[in-house]
Parts: structure tokens; C-alpha cells; sequence
């Protein structure tokens, strides 16, 4: 799609902001009125409209999609969202380690043990650990606990979860990376831990570096998006 505007701006619109392009309003990808909950996220989707160039890049319009994901496919169906969102607890990446003699097993105690201890604390549950990728279920109440965590979220919120979750293979890295003083950097080490100990072991590809590369751009821009939301 060729640049068919000169100028992108942000209005209010009832309790919310949307984005104009030449004093036209932008809808979502499905035709819906694409209204999102805070000024510095419109003025930060605004920005990607305004940085491209003769020929829209739609890669390059993260915070777009995310929006129109929280509108077109969240709200509609929150019961769905939450469902796949607490798929990613009963098999969260975190909670499964290597056997306790192996050297890869005190590296996850490392750097995954404090986030799940952070996480049990802050919501008084309780995750099981496996050694092994033979499954193991998550507490009734501990689903239920986190059930009621996302219910408490918006639309938007939600929307970023589910990019975070999807990237990490883990609610646990997800909902950390909500909080203000998170590291995302830190956090996309976390989720990708194990591939990290086969690079050391067997050295790097650049093919899947670069798929790298754009995960964790996608990583960051939804945490980015999340952020903006509560701004």
C-alpha cells in the first residue's frame, strides 16, 4: 500500500484517543472504530504512521496490530483470550527443568527460580516444578488465582499478554514483564535460556539469530504497548 496521507495526528474520542490521518480516522485491519485507552499510545501509533515511507511497511506498525488485536479479537472474546493465556501456565517454561545432576539444571534454578518465587509471592500460588518434559498440571487453585489476575486486566493489556506469552512460553516471563521496573532484555534471556546453552555448546546460526532478532523486537514492542496503555 502506497502513503496516501501527509499527516498524522491524534483526537480524543470519548474516554479514549484514536489516531488521524489527514483528519481522518484510522479503523481496525476488520472496519471496526479503532479507539485505544491513553493519549501516549495513540501519539506512539501515530509515530509509526508518520515514519513511513512512499510504501507503507506493515512490519514496521507493531502497536497497530496490537491494538486492533485487543479490539477486533479480545474483546469479543475474553473467555478465549484468558483460556489460551492460562494454557501458557499449565505449561510454562519455567516450571520445567533439567534433572538435577545436569550442569543446564543449575542455570534454570538461576535465573528462573526468582522469577517464579516472585510470582508465587505476589499472588500467593504455588507452580510445580518438573524435571523432564513429562507434563504435569497446575494447581486447580493456582489457575484459578491467575484466572482471576487476568480477568482483572483490559482488553489492551490482555492483547500484549498474549504476544508475551506466545514469544516466552510463559505467563510467568509475561506478567513480569508488566511490571514498571522490568527488564526486558532480562526477561527475553530468561524465556530463551535453553536455546542459549545450545549456542554455547554448538555455536551460533544466523539464520536463527535474526529470527531472534525479530522475536525479541516483537517482545519489546509489546511490553512497549503495554506500558503505553497504563501511561
Amino acid at each position: 500500500m502506497k502513503r496516501f496521507w501527509t499527516e498524522a495526528t491524534v483526537a480524543p474520542f470519548g474516554t479514549g484517543w484514536q489516531v488521524l490521518l489527514d483528519g481522518r480516522a484510522v479503523k481496525t485491519q476488520t472496519g471496526s472504530v479503532q479507539i485505544v485507552p491513553s493519549q501516549p499510545l495513540a501519539a506512539a501509533m501515530a509515530a509509526e504512521w508518520a515514519a513511513q515511507g512512499a510504501t507503507v511497511d506493515p512490519a514496521s506498525l507493531p502497536l497497530r496490530d496490537l491494538a486492533d488485536y485487543a479490539i477486533d479479537v479480545i474483546a469479543p472474546g475474553r473467555t478465549a483470550a484468558t483460556a489460551q493465556l492460562l494454557g501458557y501456565a499449565e505449561t510454562d517454561t519455567l516450571c520445567y527443568r533439567a534433572e538435577p545432576d545436569e550442569p543446564l539444571h543449575a542455570r534454570q534454578l538461576a535465573l528462573w527460580e526468582p522469577l517464579l518465587s516472585a510470582a508465587e509471592a505476589r499472588w500467593d500460588i504455588h507452580f510445580e516444578r518438573v524435571s523432564g518434559v513429562i507434563h504435569r498440571p497446575q494447581s486447580a487453585a493456582t489457575l484459578a488465582r491467575l484466572e482471576r489476575v487476568l480477568s482483572a486486566h483490559d482488553d489492551f493489556t490482555l492483547a500484549a499478554l498474549t504476544t508475551l506469552s506466545a514469544l516466552a512460553a510463559s505467563l510467568t516471563i509475561a506478567l513480569a514483564a508488566l511490571e514498571e521496573s522490568a527488564d526486558p532484555g532480562q526477561l527475553w534471556n530468561a524465556a530463551n535460556l535453553e536455546e542459549d546453552w545450545q549456542i554455547e555448546l554448538w555455536g551460533a546460526d544466523a539464520e536463527a539469530a535474526e529470527r531472534r532478532a525479530l522475536r525479541l523486537g516483537a517482545f519489546k514492542a509489546a511490553q512497549r504497548f503495554a506500558e503505553l496503555v497504563r501511561t
